[in-house]
């Protein structure tokens, strides 16, 4: 299986531990196309070796490609939009991570949104039992 998982870059990076572990867990299930999203050292900055056409490019091939998306939503970021948009319209089954903190609320854009499977949670340890779940139910027979 060949998920592409998406978090916010350029939005901040505050999470980059958890999308780390969340990028963890999905390897046991397929081929994260996306891994650099975990790279720890990647800032808000982006990647300072690609050009952002290239960038918008590659991510492009990548959803064309994969089986599944995932996308960690905690953190507001445009380029999540979008990639979860494009995944809708070209027939990906989508899941959003949403992490329970105080202040924090998720677009109504997304929340509204039955097309897409959207799951809340507390702390990393929740991860591993709603990404299988999700997983299984888009597995190819």
């Amino acid at each position: 299986m060949k998920i592409y998982f998406a978090a916010s870059i350029r939005g901040g990076r505050d999470d980059k531990k958890i999308y780390a572990n969340i990028i963890n867990i999905l390897q046991k299930h397929g081929t994260v196309l996306t891994e650099h999203i975990g790279n720890q050292d990647l800032s808000d900055k982006g990647e300072y070796e690609h050009l952002d056409e290239l960038i918008f490019h590659r991510g492009m091939q990548f959803l064309e490609e994969c089986n599944i998306v995932v996308a960690e939503v905690t953190t507001p970021s445009l380029g999540v939009g979008y990639e979860i948009a494009r995944a809708e319209n070209i027939g990906k089954p989508v899941l959003c991570l949403f992490r329970k903190e105080n202040g924090k609320r998720l677009s109504a854009m997304i929340a509204g949104n039955n097309i897409i499977i959207t799951e809340r949670y507390k702390d990393i340890s929740e991860i591993d039992s709603l990404l299988k779940k999700f997983i299984d139910s888009h597995q190819k027979k």
